[in-house]
């Protein structure tokens, strides 16, 4: 961002402003639909879910940080950090238990001890104290509502407390607090409820089947009965389905499609985090298994974008503290991946802190935007460097362009940018690049400009200069398993990839971690050609 002028910067602010008011407005205001793999409004425009979960499924049963902000306040600061939706969660128990839905919010944080935090909710939200726990859910929903903010109901679990682990219970249909009956009557009450709330948008039947009873026939059998549970209770709200092994698998629905009565409404779900391939991140080279996890997480869910289906990645996040390894170098893959299909998704997590966790009070989540306090962002880098996605690349709707290309750099979130012709390329934000052409000669041409990127000398910024047939410094390849480095030949014949310098300037440096070894990180070279048709 150093290397912008400050008007640019603070055109690019309020841009991103506009455009994300823009999109909210039309999104509450009406219902959403599937129409192939995007999710429209009633118009047929794109309206992208760029959600953030805020969790209220744990044992004190209100939604989290209540005792440390107003809701209002939590709730505008969502739209200010450029969310159009939050992905609210809840257990089953909420509408099933009354004796758990009867506790006012005093007797539920009472009975857990909690009376630090009781008493930060009777400062800073005394309107709820009284209430019983699903009209303080309500209170949220409709918070959210006055500050237009979207919402999915999510099922998270069944008995309140943290999720999820293969034996608690909770994972799949007949397990001994999962009855798929009570389930469907949990859905209906939810469903009929989110009829009274314009921004209910979307219902998510079930966060994270898992566990030694899952299996593809029950999977179908109850997801089917739930979604026509959902759907016949509400028909304005999407659908949502979840797959199998914590979300990672819905590999099943390629050969066999849900057979359901509606359409338009149906979106399938995955989860995706570091930690879903265990320290794989951190043992192995970088390049390698970005290569071998991405070719997984497409042949296990991102299929369903090219069969037609809208495809919500409703859980995906990293330590924002930024010195876990394995963390940082799965968020550099998934960013790559993020903007090259332009799913929706929800970011795990809004929370800098719980109430109560796994019998913990007042823990600390460092994967919260918020934190610890909610006084505060976390992480604003972290923030500003994951808000290239909260807008559509592509879609229906919206100031369309001719279909073109992108040079995105998933370690910063930016893209390739031409300040002018005396100056070097850099990276800046991606509503300002460009139209790139990636020519059958393997040459990134500047659309328009009729001018190639060109690797001149090792060590120094890369140009855009005019192409011979014979000039190497024109071809750029995508070699290593990732396929994000982009290769040439600089004109003194040396092999480079493109880079980025600590400033932002583009740069051709040496090939690096092309080999095995574990304890190199590639991700200052790792680009990606994504497409855009919108601007």
């Amino acid at each position: 961002m150093e290397t912008l002028p400050k008007l640019q910067f603070l055109l690019l602010v309020l841009t991103i402003l506009f455009f994300s008011m823009a999109q909210l407005k039309p999104a509450v205001a009406q219902q959403l639909y599937a129409d192939s793999r995007w999710i429209v409004d009633g118009a047929g425009r794109r309206a992208k879910l760029a959600c953030v979960n805020w969790p209220a499924h744990l044992q004190p049963l209100l939604a989290e940080g209540l005792s440390k902000q107003p809701a209002d306040t939590i709730a505008k600061k969502i739209r200010e950090m450029g969310f159009n939706c939050v992905r609210l969660t809840w257990p089953l128990e909420l509408p099933m238990n009354e004796t758990l839905a009867s506790l006012t919010v005093t007797q539920s944080f009472q009975n857990l001890g909690l009376s630090e935090s009781l008493a930060g909710i009777k400062s800073n939200n005394p309107s709820l104290i009284n209430l019983p726990v699903m009209e303080a859910y309500k209170s949220v929903m409709t918070s959210l509502r006055n500050n237009k903010v979207m919402v999915i109901l999510d099922n998270h679990i069944t008995t309140p407390g943290w999720c999820c682990s293969a034996n608690d219970g909770n994972g799949f249909f007949g397990d001994k607090y999962f009855d798929p009956q009570v389930w469907m009557q949990g859905l209906h009450k939810m469903a009929t409820l989110a009829t009274g709330f314009s921004n209910v948008i979307g219902m998510s039947l079930r966060n994270e089947l898992r566990g030694p009873r899952q299996n593809v026939d029950d999977w179908y059998k109850y997801m089917q009965q739930g979604a026509e549970t959902v759907h016949a209770a509400n028909p304005n709200v999407l659908v949502i389905l979840s797959g199998l092994n914590y979300d990672i698998d819905l590999s099943f629905i390629r050969n066999r499609p849900v057979n359901i009565s509606f359409t338009k409404k149906l979106v399938f779900e995955m989860h995706w985090y570091g930690f879903t391939n265990g320290n794989a991140w951190q043992s192995g080279n970088p390049n390698d298994v970005c290569g071998a996890v991405s070719n997984n997480v497409m042949s296990r869910s991102v299929f369903l974008l090219e069969q037609g289906y809208p495809l919500f990645v409703s859980e995906f996040g990293a330590d924002e503290r930024g010195t876990n390894v394995n963390d940082n170098r799965y968020f550099n893959c998934f960013m790559a991946m993020a903007a090259e299909f332009d799913w929706d998704f929800a970011l795990w997590t809004l929370q800098g802190s719980y109430y109560l966790r796994q019998g913990v009070v007042g823990m600390e989540e460092f994967y919260g935007l918020f934190n610890y306090e909610w006084s505060g962002i976390r992480n604003s880098s972290y923030l500003h460097r994951m808000s290239v996605l909260q807008l559509p690349f592509q879609g229906p709707g919206g100031q369309q362009t001719g279909a073109h290309k992108v040079i995105f750099h998933p370690l910063t979130g930016l893209c390739i940018l031409r300040r002018s012709p005396s100056l070097p390329l850099v990276v800046g934000p991606c509503i300002y690049s460009e139209p790139w052409s990636y020519t059958p000669q393997d040459a990134l041409w500047l659309v328009g400009a009729h001018l190639y990127l060109q690797a001149v000398e090792l060590g120094r910024p890369a140009i855009l200069g005019t192409m011979s047939p014979t000039d190497t410094s024109t071809k750029w390849e995508m070699i290593s398993a990732s396929k994000m480095h982009l290769s040439s030949k600089a004109k003194d014949g040396s092999t480079v990839c493109l880079d980025v310098d600590p400033r932002n300037t583009v740069v051709v440096t040496a090939c690096k971690c092309l080999s095995s070894e574990s304890s190199c990180d590639p991700a200052s070279q790792w680009f990606k050609l994504v497409d855009r048709t919108r601007l």
